[in-house]
């Protein structure tokens, strides 16, 4: 029998899993690592944590399974998108990367945009206007203010590509994750050189571009050691967190979609074609099928915006979780079933990192408007759920205007667990949201795309269609759409009420 390894990098932690080509779970192992916010907006990460998590679990899933280090056709991963890793000429990491939340580049990011030959210009060749979360604005900060270690730094990587620097020793970059940094010629699958130009950056920086599927190295023997690897194991180039989520959920056909409640919040087509949003509020990306493309929202704070209530509102939920051995955001879950659609007249709106989609404002700001004494936690509780609902809701909207929005919608991620969650993605919505039989998205898609790299499948949409299986859908409910409806209206009024008032807190912060 042979097996497939998917590691999937995330922004909490790493979760790295052993699929029998079947797809079936044979092992999993997690670790945690921290973020570090030194000021506000700011979000960095140590690479030496992902390496080392990502050792540790693939060491602890051939543990776990007894899996012989031999019968591993291939390995590849799944990456959080945008964070810059800087590297010198030895394959070092210079210090902390900046990663995808981080929102330290509003500046940098208007200067990009004008070296770059204005917005006009910068989204017909990369498919996106210049974001503060996106790679590009972080190079030009860095070179602004750390001019020393921007001296030092020879290459530039995305986070799932320095772990496979030091898993295989060679520097790639996958398309999927390159249509994140600002720098790629989406339509055309290639670095821009136009841009590189315009901005000043050496073309010797940018890694080589491979498909998501293609062979990317193999596992050396000092990774062997430190793994349990065998050396000589093919890693796939692999994708980013979302194009490998799609991989894992079949969006690999035109007409499939799915949305994603996990720390950001995202809601992602699959397109034959290039489409392009001319005003830039959703993203354009390639997808992890080779010569497909995708369109995608990205909200910064879905499930990190329940997350935050939880630590904030609900600790005695987590201890009472912790006893009983179960899940505190199912105990949230049930308070907030006690709160009628509207949270008692209560709206939320869940800008707690900025917004991107399909606000493109790091300036935005978390609220909750209709705040009254009556008000309890089961309303705060169903209010932070609405509000990050109503934010891919709105998203899904502009997709629909892109004629690239299905009839029906898979739900994935850590929300996609959550009965209560879905059924009210589907009355919003108003379509069937389903499932999948298999849960592990990100990891699964990276595993697929090691067994296309090994030869195991012959391409991604044969796999998938071999591979997954739906569960019975969640049917929407014509009646509590309506119901969401006005309180969906009201919260799409909010931000443009309150963005100077945002703006002006921005100002206050800076003073």
């Amino acid at each position: 029998m042979q097996y497939l390894i998917g590691v999937d990098l995330g922004t909490s932690g790493t979760k790295t899993v052993l699929f029998d080509i079947n797809g079936g779970e044979i092992a999993s192992a997690s670790r945690e690592y921290p973020l570090y916010q030194p000021k506000n907006g700011w979000a960095e990460q140590e690479p030496e944590d992902w390496w080392n998590a990502a050792v540790q679990t693939i060491g602890e899933v051939l543990q776990k399974s007894g899996v012989n280090a031999g019968d591993i056709a291939g390995l590849s991963l799944s990456g959080q998108m945008h964070g810059l890793v800087l590297t010198d000429d030895q394959g070092r990491a210079l210090g902390r990367s900046i990663i995808w939340c981080d929102n330290r580049t509003i500046e940098a990011c208007e200067e990009f945009t004008r070296l770059a030959g204005g917005r006009e210009r910068l989204i017909q060749i990369s498919a996106n206007p210049a974001l503060t979360g996106f790679t590009a604005g972080k190079l030009l900060w860095v070179r602004e203010h750390c001019p020393e270690l921007w001296a030092r730094a020879s290459h530039i990587q995305l986070p799932k590509d320095y772990v496979r620097l030091r898993l295989t020793g060679r520097y790639h970059m996958d398309m999927s994750d390159a249509s994140g940094t600002n720098l790629l010629d989406v339509p055309h699958r290639c670095w821009s050189q136009e841009i590189a130009e315009r901005i000043g950056l050496s073309m010797e920086m940018l890694p080589p571009l491979l498909e998501s599927a293609d062979i990317a190295g193999y596992v050396t023997e000092e990774a062997a050691r430190l793994t349990g690897l065998r050396a000589g194991t093919p890693v796939a180039a692999g994708a980013g967190d979302n194009m490998a989520a799609a991989i894992g959920t079949g969006v690999v056909r035109q007409g499939r979609a799915f949305t994603t409640i996990g720390t950001s919040g995202v809601v992602f087509a699959h397109s034959d074609t290039v489409q392009i949003d001319p005003s830039g509020r959703v993203h354009t990306f390639c997808a992890a099928v080779p010569g497909g493309y995708t369109v995608m929202s990205a909200s910064l704070a879905a499930g990190l915006s329940l997350k935050w209530a939880r630590d904030r509102f609900f600790q005695a939920e987590v201890q009472v979780a912790e006893e009983m051995g179960t899940d505190s955001y199912a105990l949230m879950n049930q308070e907030a079933a006690q709160s009628p659609i509207g949270a008692n007249r209560l709206i939320y709106l869940p800008y707690l990192m900025g917004e991107r989609s399909p606000l493109l404002d790091p300036e935005a700001r978390g609220a909750f408007i209709g705040l009254s004494a009556m008000h309890t936690r089961r309303d705060i509780a169903r209010a932070v759920m609405e509000g990050v609902m109503y934010s891919q809701w709105q998203n899904l909207n502009v997709l629909r205007a892109m004629r690239v929005a299905p009839n029906v919608m898979l739900a994935c991620g850590g929300g996609a667990k959550s009965p209560f969650w879905r059924q009210m993605m589907a009355d919003m919505f108003e379509m069937p949201v389903s499932t999948l039989q298999n849960t592990e998205g990100p990891a699964l898609g990276a595993a697929i795309l090691a067994g296309v790299a090994a030869g195991v499948y012959n391409d991604v949409p044969t796999a998938c269609e071999r591979l997954l299986k739906e569960n019975e859908p969640l049917l929407p409910d014509s009646g509590r759409h309506a119901a969401y409806d006005p309180f969906f209206h009201l919260y799409e009024a909010l931000y443009p009420a309150l963005k100077d008032a945002f703006h002006e807190l921005a100002q206050l912060e800076k003073a």
